[in-house]
């Protein structure tokens, strides 16, 4: 269960931000003994690694608070956010020793699977909401946007890691401001249609 949510809270820090939630992983099994990684996924934790993983990240920050590129950027990271969704969960359920399954350990694909699915679904809220904000802000809301949503995967990625309980609470409140955006999104929309066709 525990080992779930901390998957699962990866999962969706990864959707906001790939690299973010790979190289705190990473570095927090590199340098403590807070999550032994198995020998499956020791690459992640390699200096070569987490040195990709530091230069993906810089450019990914650098270009989610471009306007326009930010909307680029969000395509192409509709095939890497869930794919590594799937692999931080996948990492730290065969990591979690202590209520990690015979289950779990003999179908593996079920821990990536859902780490997709939750990676996808978070991505795709983003993916939805960034171009509404960016037009409804003239492009001024790219960089302030981007900046909430690092800090939220960096958050994220440390709840889901040291206090895997309160994901559950994080995901809601996740859901509750995707829901509250896509509704404002949709209310804008109608008031542009009844405005242009009275």
């Amino acid at each position: 269960m525990i080992a779930a949510l901390t998957g699962m809270g990866l999962s969706a820090a990864a959707g906001f931000n790939a690299y973010i939630p790979f190289l705190i992983v990473a570095l927090i099994a590199r340098f403590t003994d807070v999550i032994n990684l198995p020998s499956g996924f020791t690459w992640m934790e390699s200096w070569w690694a987490i040195g990709i993983g530091t230069v993906l990240l810089i450019t990914e920050v650098a270009v989610d608070k471009i306007p326009a590129i930010d909307t680029v950027n969000d395509t192409i990271q509709t095939f890497i956010r869930p794919a590594m969704g799937g692999v931080i969960f996948a990492a730290t359920q065969a990591a979690e020793s202590i209520d990690s399954s015979q289950w779990m350990q003999e179908n593996s694909w079920v821990g990536i699977t859902l780490g997709v699915v939750v990676s996808l679904l978070v991505h795709s809220g983003k993916m939805a909401a960034r171009p509404a904000i960016n037009a409804g802000t003239l492009g001024a809301g790219a960089p302030v946007v981007s900046t909430a949503e690092d800090g939220a995967s960096i958050g994220l990625s440390l709840i889901a890691i040291f206090l895997p309980l309160l994901v559950i609470v994080v995901l809601a409140l996740i859901a509750w401001l995707f829901i509250w955006l896509w509704l404002k999104i949709r209310r804008r929309r109608r008031r542009r249609v009844r405005a242009a066709y009275p």
